[in-house]
């Protein structure tokens, strides 16, 4: 399987492709946004602020091309922590930015629940299944995978949030719509159960 994982300046792209080639796939990092038309399988990873992310790949002509390459079904999107957040139709770090509108909703920061509750969100957590879907196939229910994030994603329809996350109250940390997915911790980080993800990503 051939996957191209989105070079527009924002996270470390080498353990996001050894991880994707460890599961099996050959993988082209690229800055080149007309790259999107060589893979069925499309990457966007990515840590940082939502405004940056997508100043980044509005200077590479991404979004368009990304949308563009969608209408394929067979071609499938994957955002990866900020990467899934951009996926969002807008962000409120900082100044209220448009997001890629991929999957209907808004990202807003992580509310402490009481003073012990610590944001930024960092270290393993839990997922717990919201609905059934291929990228969390084999997973047990309340696996643990690693997160590092302030801000989280809110869909606009509950049906795109197909897994969640208690911390900050509970938020959705897996969303999908048609062949868009995304999630909030970093597969290529969380061993096993992670690379389980990347697997059935691949295999959808």
């Amino acid at each position: 399987m051939k996957v191209l994982v989105i070079d527009y300046g924002m996270g470390n792209l080498g353990s996001v492709r050894r991880a994707f080639e460890e599961c099996g796939a050959e993988v082209l990092t690229s800055a080149d946004s007309r790259d999107v038309g060589t893979a069925e399988r499309i990457v966007l990873p990515g840590v940082g602020a939502f405004a940056d992310g997508m100043a980044h790949l509005h200077a590479g002509e991404w979004p368009g091309r990304l949308r563009t390459a969608l209408e394929n079904p067979r071609v499938q999107l994957l955002g990866i922590c900020l990467g899934m957040q951009l996926l969002a139709d807008t962000g409120e770090e900082g100044v209220r930015t448009p997001g890629l509108g991929l999957i209907p909703g808004e990202v807003r920061r992580l509310e402490p629940a009481d003073a012990n509750t610590r944001v930024p969100h960092v270290g393993w957590n839990e997922v717990i299944s919201a609905r059934s879907d291929p990228l969390l196939q084999f997973i047990p229910d309340g696996t643990d995978f690693y997160f590092v994030h302030s801000y989280h994603f809110r869909p606009a329809a509950a049906a795109h949030v197909l897994g969640t996350t208690p911390y900050c109250g509970d938020f959705a940390s897996v969303v999908g719509a048609g062949n868009v997915r995304g999630v909030q911790f970093h597969p290529e980080k969380s061993s096993r159960p992670g690379f389980q993800v990347i697997h059935n990503f691949l295999a959808r």
